[in-house]
């Protein structure tokens, strides 16, 4: 196994964050296993600039808010590469609908936690199982898992109290599979960004472009998808050897307190 390419699953990883950090780990050798909403052909271009970089990647449609969805992909993975070394929890939505928490609707909140929290949980839950299952077969295997949480998770935003539930859920739950899977010696970390430039922040982006320019950061520009590959990258290089169950935020000094 130790000569073998490393392979790693990025949910949401064709666009956004997701590709960000997919394209650093293909900068560094990993091969990649790729899930999203979209099509394939939708996605193309995405996976042909991974695919330059010399990663070979599997991509499958697929809601990691949906069990059977979840299941298909890892038998896909099995069936591509027959080994997993790492997974990346990045997939994810915003709100359909920014709503003040005293009038946001039920359903909002259903279809976050279960395709933010829920999803990643369970999907992590089958991962870990495959992971043990790699570690007892070879001394060798090296794996982990790393999720990728938000800002909002300490952050109160009442127009998307759902988002902020769901990743303050998340950052917990990288806690306990730290906890869990340490005997097993599978490092588990939590990466925390803040505002990045993405297609999600599209829609607020003059807010934050005033925000920014009136000092709400201490590095007063956004983030890019980079910045938050470059460290689950580092994560999954074993760089932080004593450090499981860390959070690692990316946010350009945005939750430091001032006076």
């Amino acid at each position: 196994m130790s000569g073998e390419r490393r392979v790693a699953l990025v949910t949401g990883g064709s666009r956004g964050i997701g590709l960000g950090i997919a394209r650093c780990l293909a900068r560094e050798g990993w091969d990649l296993a790729i899930c999203g909403r979209r099509s394939a052909d939708e996605v193309e271009v995405a996976l042909g600039e991974l695919r330059d970089l010399g990663a070979e990647v599997l991509y499958l449609t697929a809601n990691v808010g949906d069990r059977a969805d979840r299941s298909r992909l890892l038998d896909a993975v099995r069936e591509r590469f027959g080994r997993l070394n790492a997974l990346v929890n990045n997939a994810g939505m915003a709100p359909r609908l920014r709503a003040d928490i005293l009038e946001a609707s039920e359903e909002s909140f259903e279809e976050l936690i279960r395709v933010n929290l829920q999803g990643p949980y369970f999907l992590t839950q089958a991962v870990a199982n495959w992971l043990i299952e790699q570690r007892r077969s070879s001394d060798s295997f090296r794996g982990g898992i790393v999720t990728v949480s938000s800002t909002s998770a300490v952050l109160a935003s009442t127009n998307r109290g759902d988002y902020c539930i769901s990743k303050a859920g998340l950052s917990m739950a990288s806690q306990l599979w730290a906890v869990r899977l340490a005997e097993f010696g599978i490092p588990v970390f939590e990466v925390r960004p803040g505002i990045i430039r993405t297609d999600m922040t599209a829609p607020v982006r003059d807010r934050y472009e005033r925000l920014i320019g009136e000092g709400l950061l201490l590095q007063a520009r956004w983030g890019e998808s980079d910045d938050v590959g470059k460290a689950v990258a580092m994560l999954l290089r074993g760089d932080l050897t004593y450090s499981t169950g860390q959070i690692i935020t990316v946010d350009g000094g945005l939750t430091i307190g001032r006076l």
